[in-house]
């Protein structure tokens, strides 16, 4: 597909609608032109100098700006780093210093996340502002052929710069040239058969790979219209689905229980939308959307990384993602043994039989597309590793190849020597017609391995009834004996990350001393009982008794706000 740059100098022609959100609409050759005025003012403010990056950063919502300054990095030969603006002080000033960013495109809103940090030499810009609208005149007319870039562009220039979520720790900004981003557009153009016709609903957040991956790129390469929603909001979706005529749209994470929580209405199918495109929302949840709204939820599994894809095919089995892309050598091993796992064996009620042994982290172990972290030797060491390409991510294959997630590496549970999964549990509590949301983690057992415990986020108007939750964990045949929660909190939402991935680190920080209402059973096959301060002191002599400590600490001190 060539380059980034390439595809925004072909918008130049095209007087169709390109790009909307509730207070604009530009047509393709304004996005274009508006991409050529900024890039024309990025070769004046940050001019090619041995030893110093062409980066940028964007601390910006889901605003026009946003797309414009990608394809003007695009055009400039410059490089964009994507600024999550819920990061806060040292950490945000850590982010924004550890790309090398010489010039901040940000917005007024987000000024006072500025204020004292020490970012030495960097050029800010507001772009809703008089100063940067007079900043950017002079360079309006510019045409995509005229510009001179910074640095000769090409397939393998660096273009993204985008953070893991960085919820175990301090994020990584993963390289991605415009050949890549190119390409990953190009493929989605073709699995899902994109038309210049379409229009796709950008609510992601930007600074975020699926975004700017899934969602932008298709677009570009398919000549699709673009809308945005500044941030995600499940009020706004469908009113926006149907004020745009949106067509296709990427999720992430709990975005999805987040739409099935709004009230039905008689008019949820009334809409354009044909296709979603995302990651973790659950073989149940994806049914319901569906079936609520008609249109089709497709479960992937890729990264910001890409060293790593899945694809799926019609005859994907429920509950899989798929098979490995045809490039791709994956194979799921075992950590440390480096083994293949066996295929997964499943009883005629789907229960997986094996998951002690078929469990394994995803590998490939063939060529891929990762293109590095940048600046980080320790993280790149730690993903490639005996010339293997290690995911962090838990899969089962069955004896088709077809490819089942089962959570990040992190969120492993060993009960009674067993290794289950988090993400396998989650799947079938998520069942429970209660529950809005479904997070599973481990808590230490006060003698050796883990514990289960879930946070359930209920439906409006649902309360929890310890029994009702019972026998429904007696119904379900794919449970396992070590799987159902020892402990269930019940909380008004699930902490997220900025890209609404669920924040287990938070969960586990607060474990058994949350405030939230608490329900455990004593022993496996007692009934659910409030975990009052009476039982905890008794668990916490326990914990003290075998020298371990007691899990948890309170909400206040674990510092971890809810973000939405």
């Amino acid at each position: 597909m060539g380059t980034v740059a390439e595809l925004v100098r072909r918008q130049w022609d095209d007087h169709r609608t390109g790009l909307r959100d509730e207070h604009t609409t530009l047509t393709h050759h304004q996005v274009a032109a508006g991409a050529a005025a900024r890039a024309a003012l990025l070769t004046e403010l940050m001019p090619d100098r041995p030893g110093s990056e062409p980066h940028l950063g964007l601390l910006l919502d889901n605003t026009p700006e946003y797309p414009l300054w990608l394809g003007a990095a695009a055009l400039a030969g410059a490089a964009v780093a994507g600024i999550n603006p819920t990061r806060r002080g040292a950490e945000l000033a850590r982010d924004i210093r550890h790309t090398d960013c010489r010039v901040l495109i940000t917005q007024r809103a987000h000024l006072p996340l500025l204020d004292g940090l020490p970012l030495p030499g960097l050029r800010i810009l507001v772009t809703d502002t008089e100063a940067y609208r007079a900043l950017l005149a002079p360079y309006e007319g510019t045409a995509p052929d005229e510009l001179v870039p910074v640095r000769p562009v090409g397939p393998d220039s660096r273009l993204l710069l985008s953070f893991t979520s960085g919820s175990t720790g301090a994020p990584k900004a993963a390289v991605c040239s415009q050949g890549r981003l190119a390409a990953a557009g190009a493929s989605l153009v073709s699995h899902f058969g994109i038309r210049a016709e379409d229009t796709h609903y950008i609510c992601m957040p930007m600074f975020h790979g699926n975004a700017v991956i899934a969602d932008w790129a298709p677009a570009l390469v398919a000549g699709a219209g673009i809308a945005l929603r500044a941030r995600f909001s499940a009020s706004r979706f469908l009113p926006d689905v149907r004020a745009f005529g949106a067509t296709y749209f990427t999720y992430v994470g709990r975005a999805v229980q987040y739409l099935l929580a709004t009230p039905e209405t008689p008019h949820d199918r009334d809409h354009s939308l044909r296709l979603g495109f995302g990651t973790e929302a659950g073989a149940v949840d994806a049914a319901r959307f569906e079936a609520r709204y008609g249109a089709r939820l497709v479960e992937g599994y890729g990264s910001s990384e890409g060293g790593a894809a899945i694809q799926r095919t019609p005859d994907t089995p429920p509950g899989a993602i798929g098979r490995a892309a045809p490039a791709d050598d994956l194979a799921v091993v075992d950590q440390e043994t480096r083994r293949e796992c066996p295929a997964a064996r499943f009883s005629p009620a789907g229960v997986l039989l094996n998951a002690d042994e078929a469990v394994g982290e995803l590998v490939n172990r063939g060529r891929n597309p990762f293109e590095g972290y940048w600046r980080n030797p320790e993280a790149m060491a730690a993903r490639l590793r005996d010339g293997w390409y290690w995911t962090g991510d838990l899969f089962y294959r069955d004896a088709d190849g077809f490819l089942y997630f089962a959570g990040r590496t992190d969120d492993r549970l060993r009960v009674d020597s067993e290794n289950l999964a988090a993400a396998m549990i989650e799947n079938i509590l998520a069942r429970w017609e209660r529950a809005a949301g479904v997070a599973v983690y481990a808590v230490p057992d006060p003698a050796a391995g883990d514990q289960v415990m879930a946070a359930l986020a209920l439906r409006p108007g649902a309360a929890f009834d310890p029994a009702a939750f019972a026998d429904f964990l007696a119904a379900q045949s794919d449970l396992g004996t070590k799987m159902p929660p020892r402990f269930v909190r019940v909380v008004p939402e699930l902490p997220l990350t900025a890209t609404n991935k669920i924040h287990r680190v938070a969960l586990r920080r607060t474990a058994l001393a949350s405030p939230d209402p608490t329900w455990w059973r004593p022993t496996p096959t007692a009934p659910y009982e409030p975990l009052t301060p009476k039982a905890r002191e008794v668990l916490r002599a326990e914990y003290a008794e075998r020298g371990h400590p007691f899990p948890g600490q309170p909400a206040t001190e674990a510092g971890q706000p809810r973000e939405r």
